[in-house]
């Protein structure tokens, strides 16, 4: 699944690949804003960890879950 998250007044965005379903990514994301948590916590698909401030938040944007073409594009 591909996760995007912008920071506030930064130009550039946070990108990597999760193992997470949509479902859960939303999930999580939702509760670390609800709940105020200071720091929200997500893992890449390499097993990184990735921690953004939850202030610093502008936008998560979450890949649609799409199985992978093999093949020859025509």
């Amino acid at each position: 699944m591909d996760v995007r998250i912008g920071i506030k007044d930064n130009a550039r965005d946070i990108s990597f690949q999760s193992g997470l379903s949509a479902k859960d990514l939303t999930a999580k994301v939702t509760k670390a804003i609800e709940a105020k948590e200071a720091v929200l916590e997500l893992t890449d698909d390499k097993g990184s960890i990735v921690l953004v401030p939850t202030s610093s938040i502008a936008y998560v944007e979450i890949g649609a879950e799409e199985a992978r073409r093999v093949g020859f594009l025509a």
